[in-house]
C-alpha cells in the first residue's frame, strides 16, 4: 500500500436461502475454514464473521443463517439473525443456486436488500454453461434488484471466487482496521470447537438428526475440554453415540484436530427435551 492510497474496510453480508452455499463461499473467499458446512439446511445458526485481509484493506465477511419458513423458536431466531445482518453493511452478496429455480425464498430475501446487491450464482461446477446463462437471466428478471451486479462461480472448486473478492474489495469504503492484523474469525475458540463437533455429527447422522443436535463447550481447562451434545429425545442418544460408541469416537477424532496436541476432548450426550422450541435454552446456546 502506498502512502497516497487510503486504507479501505467494511462489512460484507452473505445472505440467501438455505443450502445455496453461503458458508462454503465464505470459506473459499478467506481460503480457510471459519464456518462449518454440511448438506443439511440451516447448518449456520449464528452470524459468523471471517476477516479477509490484503494489502490496504480489511473486509469483514458476515456469514448468516439461510432465510426459510420457520417451524420453531429456533427457526424464528435464525431468520431474525439473518435479517439483522443486512442492516448497516457496505456490500451485500445474495447467493442463489445455479441448479435450482429462482423461487419465492430468493425473491423474499432480495426484497430486503439494496438495489446494488451483488448476486452470486453459485454451483457453476454442477451446471452447464447454457444452464448458467439461463439462471443469470432469470435472476436478473425475477429478483427485482435494479442495479445488481452478477458473479457466476463455484464456491466448492474456487472457480470465479478471486474475481468476486477483487470486486468486493473495490467497493469497500475508506475506513479503519476493525480487527487486529492477522485475525481470521470473530468467534471464541470454544464456540468454534463446538461447531466443529456439530459439523462432524451432521456428516455422520444428518439423515436422522438434521436439526436436533446442538453442541456447547461447558469446560475449557486445557488440556481438558468437555463438550455437551444436546438432543431432544432419549431415543436420539443412541444414534449420536453409535454402536459401541462408534459415532462419538469418529466425531471426537475429527474435532480433536482443531485442538493443541495432547488435548483431551470429552464428548457427553445430554437430552434437553424440545430445546428448539425453548427460547431460554436457544439464548443460552448462543443462537
Amino acid at each position: 500500500m502506498t502512502e497516497s492510497a487510503p486504507f479501505r474496510s467494511g462489512f460484507v453480508s452473505i445472505v440467501g436461502r438455505p443450502n445455496v452455499g453461503k458458508s462454503t463461499l465464505v470459506n473459499a473467499m478467506l481460503k480457510t475454514k471459519v464456518s462449518i458446512t454440511s448438506p443439511s439446511p440451516n447448518t449456520t445458526r449464528t452470524r459468523v464473521r471471517g476477516i479477509l485481509e490484503g494489502d490496504g484493506y480489511q473486509a469483514v465477511l458476515v456469514d448468516t443463517p439461510g432465510v426459510h419458513k420457520p417451524r420453531s423458536a429456533l427457526g424464528e431466531r435464525l431468520n431474525a439473525t439473518a435479517a439483522s445482518a443486512i442492516e448497516d453493511v457496505d456490500v451485500c452478496l445474495l447467493v442463489v443456486d445455479a441448479t435450482a429455480p429462482i423461487g419465492p425464498g430468493d425473491r423474499f430475501v432480495a426484497a430486503q436488500l439494496p438495489s446494488r446487491t451483488v448476486v452470486v450464482v453459485n454451483k457453476s461446477d454442477r451446471a452447464t454453461k447454457v444452464q448458467m446463462l439461463a439462471q443469470l437471466a432469470r435472476a436478473d428478471q425475477q429478483l427485482g434488484l435494479r442495479d445488481a451486479e452478477y458473479y457466476p462461480l463455484s464456491a466448492r472448486t474456487g472457480e470465479g471466487v478471486d474475481a468476486l473478492v477483487d470486486h468486493v474489495v473495490a467497493r469497500l469504503p475508506v475506513g479503519p482496521r476493525y480487527y487486529p492484523e492477522g485475525t481470521v474469525r470473530d468467534v471464541p475458540e470454544a464456540f468454534f470447537l463446538a461447531e466443529l463437533v456439530r459439523e462432524q455429527l451432521l456428516k455422520i447422522a444428518r439423515e436422522e438428526l438434521p436439526h436436533s443436535i446442538a453442541c456447547r463447550v461447558v469446560e475449557w481447562e486445557p488440556p481438558y475440554v468437555r463438550c455437551e451434545i444436546l438432543v431432544e429425545r432419549e431415543s436420539q442418544k443412541g444414534i449420536v453415540v453409535g454402536r459401541g460408541g462408534s459415532v462419538l469416537k469418529a466425531v471426537g477424532t475429527a474435532a480433536r484436530r482443531a485442538l493443541p496436541p495432547g488435548s483431551y476432548l470429552d464428548l457427553v450426550v445430554k437430552v434437553e427435551r424440545d430445546w428448539q422450541r425453548r427460547p431460554d435454552l436457544i439464548e443460552r446456546l448462543g443462537y
